[in-house]
């Protein structure tokens, strides 16, 4: 690889040796716009792979401005998406890969900037009790690239992610469903319970929404509505932890359902 360098005045061979090694540990002292294609780009990974990440991206943004049909192409935009991703800068990331799969989709690099295109999202995902929308963004894209790409490795440790985060869905919902439970407004409870029991039953939520749900039916007397839940429990979380509990209200509710009769 050659590199062209300022003139300077050296006075002796050993100071010449000296600062040519000086200038190769020296990125910004390189005049890289002389090279060719293949030669910035090998750069530009080193300064990558160094973490001289402000470096790397200047040289990797010239060289997907300066050469958008260099079979080199669509590994720079690659590598700018992953500079961006390297310092924090997730949503930027996130319209990088976004760009690659867009306009390269023959790109051999597809599903790797769809699989970091979601993992960007999946950093920006908040506290449960914040806003989400960034939490759905990131499911989103990894069942993309779960849909897309269903043989790739990477496929499992997609799955895990959404199944955290829908996790993180339903905290929240449940969540909200508690507060309003204990502020006695159940009409919202239930809504918000309900919305746990339908979208994220599969989560550890699912069945603490359920329970309290039947709990809070009991205590407005609305005994067949808490029985029809019961059921529902019984057959969905047979392994509950709160299974006895639950076939405990269930017997309870048929006795006074009995006795009224």
């Amino acid at each position: 690889m050659k590199f062209h360098f300022a003139k300077r005045s050296i006075p002796t061979f050993l100071f010449l040796g000296a600062a040519v090694l000086y200038l190769w540990g020296c990125s910004a002292s390189i005049d890289t716009s002389q090279l060719p294609p293949s030669q910035r780009y090998e750069y530009a990974v080193k300064l990558y792979h160094d973490k001289d990440y402000q470096e790397a991206l200047k040289e990797f943004q010239a060289i997907v401005l300066q050469y958008p049909g260099n079979v080199i192409i669509d590994s720079s935009q690659y590598y700018l998406g992953m500079t961006r991703y390297q310092r924090g800068e997730y949503i930027l990331g996130a319209y990088e890969f976004s760009r690659l799969i867009k306009n390269m989709p023959s790109s051999k690099l597809v599903p790797i900037a769809q699989y970091m295109l979601a993992e960007c999202y999946y950093k920006l995902s908040p506290y449960f009790e914040l806003d989400q929308k960034y939490t759905r963004k990131a499911i989103s894209e990894f069942q993309a690239f779960i849909d897309f790409f269903p043989a790739d490795p990477k496929v499992p440790d997609a799955e895990k992610k959404i199944a955290e985060m829908n996790d993180k869905l339903a905290h929240k919902e449940y969540h909200t469903a508690y507060i309003y439970n204990k502020m006695d407004y159940y009409k919202a409870a239930l809504i918000y319970y309900n919305l746990v029991i339908d979208n994220y039953h599969e989560t550890k939520y699912g069945p603490l929404a359920m329970l309290d749900k039947i709990n809070l039916l009991i205590s407005r007397k609305r005994n067949d509505e808490a029985l029809a839940s019961i059921s529902k429990f019984i057959d969905l979380y047979p392994n509950d932890s709160h299974i006895k509990e639950v076939q405990k209200l269930k017997s309870s509710l048929e006795d006074k359902l009995s006795a009224a009769k």
